[in-house]
């Protein structure tokens, strides 16, 4: 109820963005300058006017808080924008674009672009830091049953792999894969996670040759129903990681029931978002969000190009 007080009109939802993305005044988008003045319509002027317009002093070009960001040229009211924006961060297991598109009064396909490019704001920005620490490391698969034939036909499998690194007690990274081979996923963990780091990972062959590059590398023998293993001052486990991905699956089967491959790298961010920001409430996480959106737009024609 907070929140649809707080939004409950596109000016009061821009007055809300333009305190988010501004703390400190208007930026410019074009040069990146601090010095604009907003435009307002002379009073004897028959047109209406722009809302949150602003000029800049330096480049001398027109803008809006929504420049430049996953909000640029969307018809969409931005009161609709935030709203959505909060749903999809406080829904543990993620929201549908049906759902939304119920809830908001939008068309589905409006829905659906909206839901990808808030997505999209969610990707983590550029890493400039290695995992540290005990880092656990797993895959998994994700996608439709296996069906065959059957009289000695092979199964056609179009399951997905997927491949997610998390540093115990901290943030998780996902990746997709086309198969998962040690060539696919040897390069990941070797610019995500630091040599020095105690990586835990479970007995499959395509972690076996890991010594040279991560000596600390520990396994669980899940093909002997070892799960947990207690070593001095450490714990060998794949458990958080699995616990992760049970939170993939509950939201993949449970609210979006297929994910296509061209677009499943926004709905690992939108996981991978939602598992790092755990540890606030749900409109810490929204502004978290929100926080992200300058210099991410995602127009439709690449969006659906291929997919």
């Amino acid at each position: 109820m907070d929140l649809m007080e707080r939004f409950s009109t596109p000016d009061k939802a821009r007055e809300n963005l333009e305190a988010t993305i501004w703390p400190d005044g208007p930026v410019c988008p074009h040069c990146q300058s601090r010095e604009a003045y907003r435009l307002t319509p002379k009073a004897t002027s028959k047109r209406p006017g722009r809302k949150g317009l602003l000029k800049c002093k330096d480049c001398r070009k027109q803008f809006t808080v929504t420049v430049g960001t996953i909000f640029e040229d969307s018809h969409i009211p931005l009161h609709k924008w935030l709203i959505a924006v909060h749903l999809l961060c406080a829904s543990k297991k993620g929201i549908s674009s049906h759902q939304l598109h119920r809830m908001l009064g939008m068309t589905y396909k409006s829905a659906w672009f909206m839901t990808h490019r808030i997505r999209y704001a969610m990707k983590q920005p550029p890493l400039l830091e290695k995992m540290r620490g005990t880092v656990e490391v797993d895959e998994t698969y994700v996608g439709p049953k296996e069906r065959g034939i059957g009289h000695g036909v092979p199964l056609v499998s179009k399951k997905t792999a997927v491949v997610s690194l998390v540093q115990r007690g901290g943030k998780v990274r996902s990746f997709h894969v086309e198969r998962v081979t040690l060539n696919n996923i040897g390069p990941i963990l070797k610019e995500h996670i630091h040599q020095g780091a105690h990586l835990n990972t479970d007995d499959s062959s395509i972690y076996k040759n890991m010594k040279p590059w991560f000596p600390f590398h520990k396994t669980v023998v899940h093909t002997k129903r070892e799960y947990v293993r207690k070593e001095p001052k450490r714990t060998i486990s794949t458990n958080t990681v699995e616990g992760f991905f049970s939170l993939v699956k509950r939201g993949v089967y449970g609210t979006y029931h297929h994910w296509s491959k061209a677009h499943l790298h926004r709905y690992l961010a939108e996981f991978d978002f939602r598992y790092n920001h755990r540890d606030v409430e749900d409109g810490a996480r929204a502004i978290a969000t929100i926080q992200q959106v300058e210099g991410k737009r995602l127009t439709y024609k690449p969006l659906t190009k291929g997919a």
